[in-house]
């Protein structure tokens, strides 16, 4: 009865039926789109989404209370995407939404004590799990999608090129990645202008083989990968770069995040921060994805990012917003891992494989419909540090594109996962 009200509530457009424990069926949408079927399997399932629906809906696919019998998860999701937009879904959600964003803080405390337990549940799980729906050097991040027929591993190299062009590199330079992950990027850096650098994570299982491709590429000496917290590095550097690691810095922290970005960076140095974002203002962090997914998570909007900026004293030279560049990256992993489920079960178990589904699948709706993007902020110390039009980037990247069709010199430069 309470889910009824609540899928017919919200579901206006599309074709969703519900098959109930009890035997009752019902419909929700006008029919137009693929069928989308759900049996519960339990008869309190249908109460506990409707009244937490953001938690539950996700914890019932996880625990096999409810099942997609026509379609599948993604079809669900696109579906539930599609008529929920930017809002909540229904008064009740909304309600719990405001009730969470009035102690999100302290969710989103992330004291250097916290800060590694909450990379290590998702970034320390077996590596080869990620070996089956990432690209060849684990760049797990938004890709840049050049053209639509681009492959997923020539969309993660146009991000590296990219960032690396926006980053006005020089040779010699000295280069801080923060959140450096499997250190893809850090590499590339160095392979492309010949700087030094150095990446810090708290991931153990990252530490352990970025190092391992640094050495194998011949490039230990030019680029090392520490396992810090970028809040206890010293200065300085003269370019910055940290993607995909800003979510996790919590909304509390914004103002210490960037007086340390601040204090680290040269006075003639350029920093690029690339990040999700909310296109619909401050919110809170979907409380499935806060249990278990993302603990200590928050994607931030901009106007949030903005002040605390501001009031570090730094510049803000380039701000970009990518898009559907992460829907389709999300895409190609959904794909790769529904491809690949049978190993994934090997490793884990059936209710990981149903967990990780629903987060591809529901990632890849809220950045289709449901107000996700990506922004990546270019910053300074002085206003003079860059050229004053934008040819540089394009011209960065023509050149390391270049580079890229020459073989490497050293015949392990070649990173596999």
């Amino acid at each position: 009865m309470f889910l009824r009200w609540m899928l017919q509530y919200v579901v206006k457009t599309g074709d969703l039926t519900v098959h109930e424990a009890s035997g009752r069926s019902w419909s929700a949408g006008d029919g137009s789109g693929p069928h989308v079927t759900l049996h519960l399997r339990d008869r309190s399932i249908g109460r506990d989404i409707a009244f937490n629906p953001h938690l539950k809906f996700g914890e019932g696919y996880m625990d096999g209370r409810l099942d997609i019998t026509e379609g599948d998860v993604w079809d669900l999701m696109d579906l539930l995407g599609i008529n929920v937009g930017t809002g909540y879904g229904t008064p009740l959600a909304a309600f719990i939404a405001r009730l969470r964003r009035i102690y999100r803080r302290l969710l989103q405390y992330n004291p250097i004590s916290r800060a590694q337990a909450n990379v290590a549940h998702h970034y320390d799980l077996d590596g080869r799990l990620y070996d089956l729906f990432l690209d060849m050097d684990r760049q797990y991040s938004c890709a840049y999608f050049e053209h639509p027929k681009a492959t997923l591993d020539d969309a993660q190299m146009a991000k590296k090129r990219h960032i690396a062009a926006k980053l006005a590199l020089e040779p010699n330079t000295k280069v801080l990645d923060i959140g450096s992950g499997w250190g893809g990027l850090g590499l590339y850096l160095a392979q492309m202008a010949e700087v030094d650098v150095t990446g810090v994570t708290l991931s153990q299982e990252q530490h352990t083989l970025s190092n391992a491709w640094a050495n194998a590429q011949g490039l230990a000496d030019r680029v090392r990968f520490q396992l810090q917290d970028y809040r206890l590095l010293e200065p300085s550097f003269d370019r910055i770069v940290s993607v995909g690691m800003f979510e996790h810095v919590g909304v509390g922290h914004y103002r210490e995040y960037f007086q340390q970005v601040a204090r680290l960076l040269a006075d003639d140095g350029v920093a690029l921060i690339h990040s999700i974002g909310r296109i619909d203002g401050p919110g809170t962090t979907n409380p499935w994805v806060a249990k278990y997914i993302f603990p200590g998570g928050y994607i931030p909007a901009l106007s949030e990012v903005l002040p605390a900026i501001e009031r570090a004293g730094l510049f803000v030279t380039d701000v970009e917003i990518l898009r559907l560049h992460y829907a389709e990256t999300l895409r190609h992993w959904r794909e790769r891992f529904t491809a690949n489920r049978d190993r994934a079960k090997d490793l884990y178990d059936e209710r990981f494989c149903r967990m990780w589904e629903f987060y591809l699948a529901a990632s890849e709706a809220s950045f289709r419909h449901m107000g996700f993007m990506v922004f990546q902020i270019q910053l300074t110390n002085k206003v003079t540090t860059l050229p004053l039009t934008r040819g540089y980037i394009s011209e960065a990247e023509a050149q390391f594109l270049q580079q890229e069709a020459t073989p490497p010199s050293n015949p392990n430069a070649q990173v596999s996962a």
